[in-house]
């Protein structure tokens, strides 16, 4: 499990269009990434 200020493991995944993204792709800003435990529920 991650915690606050980790490093991103290396990652490659498909956005919702099925194009690539790796996480080398997104170096130099801010990411934040959202999991939720499954669709409707309270967040």
């Amino acid at each position: 499990m991650l915690s606050e200020g980790d490093t991103l493991p290396k990652l490659t995944l498909l956005d919702d269009a099925g194009n690539r993204v790796a996480t080398h792709d997104l170096l130099g800003g801010h990411l934040v990434l959202w999991f939720y435990p499954k669709d409707d529920t309270p967040g």
